[in-house]
């Protein structure tokens, strides 16, 4: 059993995620901070609470996570169905 005493470094995370994307055939152009945007995303497709994925992103405002977290279709029909079913009340 091994125990690490220092970080990975990021070039070899980077390479690690290369070797993944090659044996798995995907062959569009992505990095691990693709991965980090993408996952943001999808839990905020989720439902999960922007606080929360800043939280875990290990950003300091919010407005950085936002930036992690662009807008999709999904999230634009998501946000749509709230504000319309208020509109109905009217």
């Amino acid at each position: 059993m091994s125990n690490a005493t220092t970080p990975i470094s990021n070039s070899s995370v980077q390479a690690a995620f290369r070797k993944a994307s090659k044996t798995a055939g995907i062959h569009k152009k992505a990095t691990v901070h693709t991965l980090r945007h993408s996952w943001a995303t999808h839990f905020l497709e989720a439902g999960i609470n922007l606080r929360l994925i800043q939280v875990w992103l290990g950003h300091s405002s919010p407005a950085t996570t936002s930036i992690y977290t662009h807008l999709t279709e999904k999230a634009m029909t998501m946000a749509v169905k709230p504000i319309n079913a208020l509109m109905d009340d009217f």
